[in-house]
């Protein structure tokens, strides 16, 4: 079967990122610039090859100071890794869905990640083009990628939790 090339739609995309702070209410922080490849055999996706660029400058959780202190030495360190990737390793069938491994770099640290690739299905837009939406999800540890600032409460725990949730959704473009 031939390969077939898909890319993202950015306009129908959105990458997230939630985090607890004081270890009460979770923070919402947006990637409002990345681009994503897929390559699948036809239109079936398992065994896809996925590849995504992130622009670390682009990050927005709608809060300046705390958007300047995430893209500092502290966190991020945009200046020096001004960009994340993920390249897949493998794109697994499980019921409908998919569970999609691969190698996660942010700042210069690469580690393997586990996600859930839930698919929503292959539709045509009004203008001919075929698309695949996918609601990505999973969870990372910040410190495992040198994001290891913090401070403790005088309360006890910690203002930033280690544990970072990951949701996106992904719609891709059939290319002819």
């Amino acid at each position: 079967m031939a390969t077939t090339k898909w890319t993202l739609d950015p306009t129908h995309s959105e990458l997230q990122f939630k985090v607890k702070h004081l270890m009460i209410t979770t923070v919402t922080g947006n990637l409002k610039s990345f681009t994503a490849e897929l390559t699948s055999e036809g239109d079936e996706f398992e065994r896809a090859e996925i590849s995504f660029n992130g622009d670390i400058s682009s990050l927005d959780t709608g809060n300046t100071d705390r958007d300047n202190h995430l893209k500092s030495a502290d966190f991020f360190d945009a200046e020096q890794f001004p960009a994340m990737s993920f390249k897949s390793s493998s794109m697994e069938k499980d019921g409908d869905d998919y569970i999609l491994k691969g190698d996660l770099t942010i700042k210069g640290e690469t580690k393997p990640v586990k996600l859930t690739a839930e698919f929503g299905g292959i539709a045509t837009d009004p203008w001919g083009n075929t698309k695949a939406g996918f609601t990505l999800s999973g969870k990372i540890n910040r410190n495992d990628f040198g994001l290891t600032w913090n401070a403790a409460l005088e309360t006890g725990g910690v203002m930033v939790s280690e544990e970072v949730r990951i949701l996106g959704e992904l719609q891709f473009v059939k290319q002819a």
